[in-house]
């Protein structure tokens, strides 16, 4: 069957519309993300039965919900795990993981780290809202410094999680960040996340209008999405900031993008050198 039309990709790898209206809050970012995600897995070209989406819990975990893929909802913070199981059962397919900032790196930061340090084959895709949303407010391991949660009523006191400088100090071949707001640039963060062979992660950042912005007197969602669009900056732009003020600013794009050898493929090589057999030549598609 030929790919749809552009206008029409997003549709193409929808469940029938009695899934829908969405569960996500009005003003959420989450669609916003899965849009992004669907375009990116059309211009890539692949087929819905070679794609399996796989996540824990909370809020953006809920998109398999609304995917044509091999889905898997799992538990809270093993969504890698599982996914891990999946790509070493079934290498063929392009696995894609969404999460959540508290789902990936709190409950699941081990699964995380080390998924990337093997270098596992799977696209990860981190909705950052800086807070749990789903289950009633709480903050999370990437809630900034002074913000403010349910369960911290007079701010924040810890230090947060550098996403992407998580993911490349564990070893992650491919690191990227981009927003809601740059919903394009979203969509070609995804796209070359998807190509990439091995461990590619892309940091999403995703307004929570209805706890974050509301307990942080952030207002509307579209002054959310004009947040990150200001704090949210190419490289370039970051280095002309004076230095008093890139302490709140974020580079977007591609941060880290290096050849290394797949996990999957390297295991296999394993099994058939003890099985006597000779190696294969790796294959060149992404992950």
């Amino acid at each position: 069957m030929p790919r749809p039309a552009p206008v029409d990709a997003v549709y193409h790898y929808l469940r029938p519309a009695k899934r829908f209206p969405l569960v996500w809050c009005a003003g959420c970012g989450n669609g916003i993300v899965l849009g992004a995600l669907l375009r990116a897995v059309h211009e890539v070209g692949l087929d819905r039965d070679e794609v399996c989406m796989v996540s824990g819990i909370g809020c953006s975990s809920r998109a398999p919900t609304y995917v044509d893929f091999n889905t898997l909802h799992t538990t809270h913070g093993r969504a890698i795990a599982f996914a891990t199981g999946m790509k070493l059962a079934k290498p063929h397919l392009h696995v894609i993981v969404v999460t959540g900032d508290g789902d990936a790196l709190a409950i699941g930061g081990n699964h995380f780290i080390h998924a990337a340090r093997r270098n596992i084959g799977m696209t990860v895709i981190v909705f950052n809202n800086y807070i749990y949303g789903m289950t009633g407010g709480q903050y999370s391991p990437t809630t900034l410094v002074h913000d403010y949660a349910t369960t911290a009523p007079f701010g924040n006191v810890e230090p947060p999680f550098d996403i992407c400088g998580l993911a490349a100090a564990s070893g992650a071949s491919f690191v990227a960040r981009s927003t809601c707001y740059h919903a394009a640039h979203l969509e070609t963060m995804i796209t070359a996340a998807l190509r990439h062979k091995g461990f590619a992660v892309v940091e999403t950042i995703s307004q929570c209008p209805t706890y974050f912005g509301r307990l942080n007197k952030q207002g509307s969602p579209v002054e959310m999405l004009k947040w990150q669009r200001d704090h949210f900056l190419t490289a370039s732009q970051v280095e002309k900031l004076p230095p008093e003020q890139r302490e709140d600013h974020w580079v977007r794009g591609i941060l880290v993008q290096r050849e290394a050898p797949e996990y999957t493929e390297v295991y296999e090589q394993l099994i058939r050198k003890a099985q006597g057999r000779p190696p294969v030549a790796p294959s060149k598609e992404g992950g």
